[in-house]
């Protein structure tokens, strides 16, 4: 026997092995993870119904995120059995608990015409597409179909939504809807640059539309060419799990915090003046660890002399370009569930200076709109509330 052999003899007995129709009962009855670690050509024949696909390259990195309790019931699965082994051995050396072989693998489960499904895979021209984000383990292939099956809907196709709608379609956000009623203008091109000189005159949800299928031609992109109002904010909203403020006007902001608290959005928030930008995700109906909304910022909106728009005051082309990688950055993250989102952070960028700077925020225990076990209290005339009327 050589020493393959010796050590696959101590694993069975150390681990334990099950027959696939033990399995399969282990599996409806437990609620058990039959945890599939072949290569992606094997996964393509077919794999178990329900079955979690962990190829052995990434297995140690992902399983603690897709399996965080190490209690969780699981069973380990392969080809014909070998490789199932070790790889329920490095799952014990993690922690977990409760790891057993299924004897036979794939080819004892399809000799025994157990229930059988073809996982979703990406076809080779999303792999080329998407290759530099699917070596990333944070991503890879699940975290990439993912984006693919995500909805986000981006306020405004100006300084802000260019960059942030060209990041997410290249990055591969299945569906982009777009919000805007306005057409493009000749100085929206120093910063707007989805759009293009020969598109003068064209409603800007179309010539961003135009742009991005250019880029990414199997993505999805919704226009939206309206002016966001309380009898209509919750409709278009409703298709979309996550909204993205590229507004310039108040009025617009206040209403979209608002709908967004009511529907638990969460809002990635950006704005722009002069040299300056600044960015947060607002979400108090966050499930875990909630945050503030904008009104928990900005209670009151300033006067109007405090806070001139860009068309009135200017501002630097790029950096809206700055502040929109930096949503279309929060975008991502929210939507794969990596890193640390800005919930609860304001970050300032002053492009003179060259820094960021960044402040905590605090849910305002007494706002009138997200305090904990406060009915919404219904949208109101935001022009006027704006006008501090």
């Amino acid at each position: 026997m050589s020493d393959a052999q010796q050590r696959l003899a101590k694993l069975r007995q150390s681990i334990g092995e099950v027959s696939v129709e033990e399995a399969l009962k282990i599996q409806n009855e437990t609620g058990a993870l039959i945890v599939d670690v072949r290569s992606r050509e094997e996964l393509a024949k077919g794999s178990p119904v329900g079955a979690i696909a962990l190829g052995r390259d990434f297995l140690e990195f992902e399983v603690t995120k897709l399996i965080p309790k190490r209690d969780t019931p699981i069973l380990m699965l392969c080809g014909i059995g070998g490789r199932a082994l070790f790889c329920a051995e490095s799952l014990q050396n993690l922690g977990y608990s409760q790891v057993r072989s299924i004897k036979g693998g794939y080819t004892a489960w399809q000799e025994k015409n157990l229930p059988t499904q073809i996982p979703r895979m990406l076809d080779a021209k999303a792999k080329d597409r998407y290759s530099r984000q699917l070596k990333l383990p944070e991503v890879d292939e699940k975290g990439q179909l993912r984006l693919l099956d995500s909805k986000v809907l981006l306020i405004g196709a100006g300084g802000l939504g260019s960059p942030i709608a060209l990041y997410l379609a290249g990055a591969g956000v299945g569906t982009i809807g777009i919000v805007d009623h306005d057409v493009v203008e000749r100085h929206n091109l120093q910063r707007q640059i989805v759009h293009t000189d020969d598109r003068e005159g064209t409603l800007k949800v179309e010539s961003a539309a135009l742009t991005l299928n250019a880029l990414n031609p199997d993505i999805n992109i919704i226009q939206h060419n309206v002016y966001l109002t309380s009898d209509n904010i919750e409709a278009i909203f409703a298709d979309y799990e996550i909204i993205v403020d590229g507004t310039d006007n108040f009025p617009t902001r206040y209403l979209v915090n608002d709908a967004c608290v009511k529907l638990k959005r969460p809002n990635v928030y950006g704005s722009v003046l002069h040299f300056d930008g600044q960015v947060s995700v607002f979400w108090p109906g966050k499930d875990k660890d909630p945050g503030p909304c904008y009104r928990c910022l900005y209670p009151l909106p300033p006067p109007a002399e405090m806070a001139p728009s860009c068309a009135d005051a200017g501002v630097l082309g790029v950096v809206p370009g700055v502040i929109g990688l930096l949503q279309a950055t929060e975008v991502i993250k929210l939507l794969l569930e990596i890193g640390d989102p800005l919930v609860g952070r304001l970050l300032c960028y002053d492009a003179l200076d060259a820094t960021f700077t960044e402040y905590k925020v605090a849910s305002n225990p007494n706002c009138p709109v997200c305090a904990k076990d406060t009915p919404f209290p219904g949208y109101i005339d935001y022009v006027k509330f704006c006008a501090n009327e």
